[in-house]
């Protein structure tokens, strides 16, 4: 195998993207500010912006806030759900909020590849955020029976490829109930960890495919042109990588 990653999987306490990497040899952590789910030794409990310039090669942070930056919630930035009633100022103020986070996992620290996932955002959140291009996956394309729209925002890294794609079900059979689960999951308080959790075939795309890419961006193509691990940004690769010439 190449060089081994030292990876981080920040806002995740189920361990499965973690495990992912660990299985293809990676030194791989997770980081959230729960305990981990599996009680492993390998994750980090506390604020992952203080750990983002301890040395690692990929980021992927899984599970950031997101009830305030998707789609879905954008109403509530009024009061009562209503644009005529006025902003409501705690929304707008959880908004900038979760917006600074977001930005920080993206640019802060020196890490050159990272995957940061969002949901189908608002505009006010795209503003905020500055989030540009997003790909938008599906647990299906990966053999998992479910549907649950993930986007990713991506940093030195490729686009993710399926996998295993399924075929989904026909809208209004019970078969489609069930890959609905995600979106059928009654008001409780295990709702948002259950409706944030990354799926095996999706964690083990993200582990082969963004940990090789990971590894030929920072460990291959320098050696190719004689130069040093490519850890901060280098004009000469770049430049390559962008027009993706063949050596």
């Amino acid at each position: 195998m190449a060089r081994p990653l030292r990876v981080l999987i920040g806002c995740e306490r189920s361990g499965v993207v973690r495990r992912a990497f660990e299985a293809l040899g990676h030194d791989a952590w997770s980081c959230d500010i729960e305990p981990a789910d599996d009680g492993s030794n390998r994750h980090i409990r506390g604020d992952l912006l203080q750990h983002l310039d301890d040395g690692w090669d990929l980021l992927a942070v899984m599970h950031p806030p997101c009830t305030v930056l998707c789609n879905s919630g954008a109403k509530w930035l009024y009061i009562g759900g209503r644009k005529v009633n006025g902003p409501d100022p705690q929304r707008w103020r959880d908004l900038g909020e979760a917006a600074t986070f977001y930005r920080a996992v993206r640019d802060q620290g020196d890490i050159p590849c990272r995957a940061i996932e969002n949901p189908v955002m608002h505009r006010h959140a795209i503003k905020a955020t500055g989030r540009g291009k997003a790909q938008f996956v599906q647990p299906w394309w990966f053999g998992d029976p479910f549907f649950k729209a993930t986007g990713l925002e991506l940093v030195g890294l490729p686009p993710l490829m399926a996998t295993n794609r399924l075929t989904p079900p026909k809208p209004g059979t019970p078969e489609h109930k069930a890959w609905s689960a995600v979106h059928r999951e009654p008001p409780g308080p295990d709702r948002a960890r259950k409706r944030s959790q990354t799926y095996p075939g999706l964690a083990a795309a993200i582990a082969r495919q963004f940990g090789e890419a990971a590894q030929e961006r920072i460990y291959a193509w320098p050696r190719r042109l004689n130069l040093r691990p490519f850890k901060k940004p280098n004009p000469t690769l770049e430049r390559l990588l962008d027009r993706e010439l063949p050596l």
